[in-house]
Order: structure tokens, then C-alpha cells, then sequence
């Protein structure tokens, strides 16, 4: 599964397209589909984005809550229903439909913020405040972070 770490800040041209930053599409290179998911984030004012195996996961992941729950319906219609599968084109970019680009307040720049296996996308404006609270809200509640232990090798792994 995809790594992306960093910020990256690339320009929106005049018909809504914005080149995803290097790193980020070659993490995507060996996925079926040329492209990525994106989706309007339902807890900030930023547009989600991911490969196949991501959303895959989300999707099966919706299968665990309830069938036929308000938390399961609500859940697919904001990831499955407003999702958009958006290839790459031969320099690297995506066309950013005009209610991804309002859900996020962007303008003439978009911020691409890694998340692990998926990455975020804002007006760097807004996110230079978010990064602040949350940066402020973590130190307040002495946040720490317990490591996973590495996954022991098995005399059958080659690695």
C-alpha cells in the first residue's frame, strides 16, 4: 500500500486541473487503475484522495457497520456516493470537479498533504490554520503515539 508524507503545493489552471505531486502518483504506479479516488472530506474542508487498494478497503470497511444503519448510509453516501475516479493525464494531472474544488475553498493553489495511504488536498491557507490547531490541540493533550512492533519474519519469508 501507498506511503505519501509531505506537503506539496501545485497551481490550479484555468480549466480545474492540478498535476498531483510526483511522489504521490508513483506510489500509485502498480495500482489497476491510472488515476485515484477523490472525495469530499466530511470532517474538514478538504478533498480526500486515494488509490484502489484504499478505497477497496473503505468500501469493505462500510460492510462492517450495520446494514441499512443511518451510520452505514451516511458513511457510503459521503465516501462511495460522492467519490470520483479521476485518471491521470500525460503530465500527471487531474481535473478537479467544481464541487471538489468549492467543498475545499480552492483557488489558484492546492495543497497536497500526506496521510499515510491516502493524502488530503487544501487551500494552504486554510490548512497553515488547521496544521496550527491541530499542532496546539495534540501538545494540550500531551498526545503520544504507541509503535506498532515490526511484523517477525517467518523462516517462510524470504525478506
Amino acid at each position: 500500500m501507498a506511503l505519501l508524507v509531505g506537503r506539496h503545493v501545485n497551481k490550479i489552471d484555468k480549466k480545474g486541473r492540478v498535476s498531483v505531486p510526483k511522489p504521490f502518483r508513483d506510489a500509485f504506479k502498480d495500482q489497476g487503475f491510472a488515476g485515484l479516488y477523490f472525495y469530499p472530506s466530511f470532517k474538514y474542508p478538504s478533498v480526500e484522495a486515494c488509490g484502489e487498494d484504499f478505497m477497496s478497503r473503505l468500501s469493505e470497511s462500510l460492510d462492517d457497520l450495520d446494514m441499512y444503519s443511518d451510520e452505514q448510509d451516511d458513511l457510503a453516501s459521503i465516501i462511495l456516493e460522492n467519490a470520483h475516479p479521476l485518471p491521470f493525464d500525460p503530465e500527471g494531472r487531474v481535473v478537479l470537479p467544481p464541487e471538489l474544488v468549492e467543498h475545499a475553498g480552492l483557488k489558484e493553489q492546492a495543497l497536497f498533504v500526506g496521510r499515510g495511504p491516502r493524502m488530503q488536498i487544501w487551500d494552504p491557507e486554510a490548512y497553515a490554520l488547521h496544521a496550527k490547531r491541530a499542532f496546539e490541540r495534540a501538545r494540550s493533550r500531551g498526545a503520544t503515539l504507541r509503535l506498532r512492533r515490526p511484523a517477525e519474519k517467518t523462516s517462510e519469508d524470504p525478506s
